[in-house]
């Protein structure tokens, strides 16, 4: 056997592999064997068609088959002696059947990324408040009034904020209708944010059987890809006002919330412990991020391209079953794969530079996943989507929906230890005019 290891650039190697002609043939001899015995050809019977006639119809199979073979077998093995530590599966070409007998083929291989390890104990991050207070548990509740509310429609007024108003619309693009910008019987929430502030501030003052027309200019980040970059003219109709009648907050509306509450009081400690978790499930997202943050800051170094463009392929996978949930695809939504594998390449090489450090640190720090961090985990998942833990297993009994998951858990160990070992500091607060202005801006809902 012979093995030629080249160093194509920092971080990948070109394999070749010759393999000796004694091995070769005879793993061919045994595959036309088998052909031999097994095939069954006109003016021929089983098992007796001649070795000549094999080779001349089936060498090209034989050949695809063996050669992969050979690769599986030997490509680990020889991989681990000359001491190369691939990140990811290799790329394989040049395979040939040479004509002393001997088959060559070439690994194409990522290796991990030589880097010292820079500071990562006591990074200091922001501290957020969790706590709730009285008026955040006063809002909830009126949001949970406002939910419960019995609609009853109106006939002699004009739309309100606040009103439900059934609508019927149509978008049109340069004078052509568009596809995906229609409804009829549409329930349009006026004030909450589904529709386009414009859009809904058309609505007040209309009144049932009105018709209205106005035009939006869409940024090009809107969230929305098909109105995204495009000037949209809208007809619209209003064909139903209906007004919200709300219910005393009182013990009686506590029990209509849900049974299990006998007093309004009840209620609060409901929705200020559901507060609370919700508040310390963002911080600590928000504090994984900032310690991500502080990570990438203090390295710099390169990284596998094809790790890279594996992270960009899920991502623009991730969009496409988005897309297609609302009866969409990339071409649809004047979206293309050039522009995305573009837009995202920087995230994509963000996330895998994230992974090698965190991976680094868990080797300095000997952090590992054991069988308690899998049984917690997959109790945790069984929580959440109301499932057996037997049956949650059963899901990850086989490695390849195993392996990401351990990766998921052990990422999550080290960034609790780097958590553990920061210093917090209090967020800066925020102007209230800032909050309100933030506020505005992400509640601008998608067509």
């Amino acid at each position: 056997m012979d093995v030629k290891v080249e160093d194509v650039s920092g971080l990948t190697k070109k394999v070749t592999i010759t393999l000796p002609a004694d091995d070769v043939q005879e793993r061919m001899e045994k595959a036309y064997a088998k052909l031999q015995k097994e095939s069954k050809m006109k003016g021929f019977r089983r098992g007796k068609v001649p070795r000549s006639v094999i080779v001349k119809n089936y060498q090209p199979q034989v050949q695809a088959e063996v050669g992969e073979q050979l690769v599986q077998d030997t490509y680990f093995d020889i991989i681990e002696k000359q001491e190369i530590d691939p990140v990811v599966h290799p790329e394989i070409d040049e395979p040939s059947f040479n004509d002393d007998g001997t088959f060559t083929y070439v690994a194409r291989v990522d290796v991990r990324p030589e880097f010292e390890l820079g500071e990562y104990k006591g990074l200091e991050v922001e501290e957020f408040d969790t706590s709730v207070d009285d008026g955040a548990i006063e809002f909830e509740m009126k949001r949970i009034q406002r939910d419960m509310a019995v609609l009853k429609t109106v006939e002699d007024r004009e739309v309100k904020m606040d009103d439900v108003v059934v609508v019927d619309y149509q978008g049109f693009h340069n004078g052509h209708p568009m596809k995906q910008v229609k409804n009829e019987d549409f329930s349009v929430d006026v004030g909450k944010g589904q529709m386009d502030p414009e859009f809904e501030a058309k609505l007040i003052g209309m009144k049932p059987g009105e018709e209205a027309e106005y035009q939006v200019d869409f940024p090009e980040k809107h969230p929305n890809p098909i109105l995204a970059g495009k000037n949209v003219e809208f007809k619209i109709k209003v064909k139903d006002i209906k007004e919200r009648v709300l219910a005393e907050l009182d013990d009686e509306f506590a029990k209509d919330v849900n049974e299990q509450f006998k007093t309004l009081d009840d209620l609060k400690t409901m929705i200020k412990e559901r507060l609370e978790e919700e508040k310390k499930s963002a911080a600590d997202g928000q504090m994984n991020d900032r310690v991500m943050q502080k990570l990438l800051e203090k390295h710099e170094f390169e990284v596998p391209d094809r790790l890279v463009r594996f992270e960009i392929e899920q991502m623009i996978k991730q969009t496409e079953e988005q897309l297609e949930k609302s009866g969409m695809n990339l071409e649809a939504a004047g979206m293309s794969r050039e522009k995305l594998e573009e837009s995202n390449r920087p995230v994509a090489v963000q996330r895998v530079t994230g992974d090698f450090i965190l991976k680094k640190i868990a080797e300095v720090e000997e952090i590992k996943v054991n069988d308690e961090d899998l049984e917690r985990t997959f109790k945790r998942i069984g929580d959440q989507y109301s499932m057996p833990v037997a049956k949650v297993k059963e899901f990850f009994q086989h490695r390849d929906d195993l392996l990401p998951l351990m990766n998921e858990v052990l990422n999550e160990k080290i960034l609790n230890f780097l958590k553990e070992e920061a210093i917090y500091v209090k967020a800066e607060e925020k102007p209230a005019e800032t909050e309100a202005l933030e506020e505005e801006t992400g509640a601008e809902g998608d067509q």
